[in-house]
């Protein structure tokens, strides 16, 4: 169902905004794997709210506990179940708006679909459901860190109209988290951070976008024709709450160039294949080609604003509704933990069909032919 993620690395995420806890359970990570618990809380603790102004005000520690699947720091073959106990929901904010259909909210599609919902934040459509995904995300890094050595770093390029151009060649998380709106254009990110500040005095919101790089991708993720690595990234990232628009390599701005211009042609870089511009993004037929991964992902502005707009409610009255509760200005610099998140859960699935179905997961190394044998 809608809530289960993967096939062979599976999550199952559970709990709504405002329930009493939210979590995960993962199916089919590998035993005998070391288990950093407090690599998974650092991400949760990325993800979390309250962290800077320009986040929601809503306190809540995301202390994470360990249910079951990790002993002695090993994980066990067995289902990983991993629970964060909400502490600050305060759902009182949301009474008075209980019968009105929120505009850009799931209110009125959850109603169409199930004839009921929780009125208290935004239940299962809530951003609070990523704290699963984050935790879950953290573990497949861990595996992939360990068997392949991969590395995913995601950063906000873009808040509303200012787009970041200073980016280093090789970023960090570290380099990353160095502002709160976590751009590494540290001129960019004043501006940013300006920006989120006026739109939340205004009583506005605002959206922006997310670039993720993934280095040292094994060769040979993805299988053709519907379970292409791209078409998965795609509908990975387009799951979380107030994604708009998913593009990777070149994108959209691609198909504003001649074949010539765009195709990636291969040379051979420190004894092994490259490509030169990497259009692609890192996959070519939808399989990975040992490329850096790079895409990108578009967040709309927070729903949830404190301007008075004009709705209906469930009763099919119009109504005046200016909303009340702690919300983030801009979503975009909290998502950069889910982001990645996402992207290490389709990795580490991929990774481990890709052993399955062929014994091993290859690198660039793997090519005979690059010592002469063929």
């Amino acid at each position: 169902m809608g809530s289960v993620f993967g096939r062979l690395f599976r999550i199952a995420t559970w709990g709504e905004s405002h329930g009493p806890s939210v979590g995960v359970v993962i199916d089919g990570c590998p035993p005998r794997l070391p288990m950093d618990v407090d690599a998974i809380q650092h991400q949760l603790d990325r993800r979390r709210p309250g962290q800077s102004r320009i986040t929601t005000q809503r306190k809540e520690s995301e202390t994470v506990e360990v249910l079951s699947g990790v002993f002695e720091g090993k994980t066990l073959g067995t289902p990983i179940a991993l629970l964060v106990r909400n502490e600050d929901p305060r759902s009182g904010a949301y009474k008075d708006f209980q019968h009105i259909y929120r505009p850009s909210h799931a209110d009125f599609t959850y109603d169409a679909k199930y004839g009921f919902r929780t009125w208290q934040g935004g239940g299962r459509a809530s951003a609070r459901e990523t704290v699963g995904r984050v935790a879950a995300g953290a573990v497949a890094e861990q595996v992939l860190a360990g068997e392949w050595g991969v590395e995913i770093v995601a950063y906000v390029s873009r808040i509303h109209e200012i787009a970041a151009h200073k980016i280093p060649e090789t970023i960090s998380r570290e380099t990353v988290d160095e502002n709160i709106v976590r751009c590494p254009d540290s001129e960019a990110a004043e501006r940013m951070i300006e920006r989120i500040d006026r739109a939340r005095r205004d009583g506005e919101s605002v959206g922006g976008v997310i670039e993720c790089v993934v280095r040292n991708a094994p060769v040979g993720l993805g299988n053709p024709v519907f379970d292409r690595l791209d078409a998965d990234l795609a509908k990975a990232m387009l799951s979380i709450p107030a994604t708009k628009g998913f593009e990777i390599g070149s994108g959209f701005e691609g198909s504003m160039l001649e074949g010539s211009a765009h195709n990636d042609p291969f040379v051979m870089q420190d004894g092994k294949p490259s490509t030169i511009r990497n259009y692609s993004g890192g996959t070519q037929g939808g399989i990975s080609n040992g490329q850096e991964i790079r895409f990108r992902v578009a967040f709309k502005p927070t729903a949830t604003i404190s301007k008075e707009q004009e709705t209906i409610s469930d009763r099919g009255e119009s109504v005046t509704l200016a909303a009340k509760g702690r919300h983030d200005p801009c979503v975009v610099p909290r998502a950069v933990p889910i982001v990645e998140a996402m992207t290490a859960l389709v990795l580490a699935d991929h990774a481990l069909l890709q052993r399955g179905q062929c014994g091993h997961v290859p690198t660039l190394d793997d090519f005979p032919w690059l010592d002469g044998d063929a």
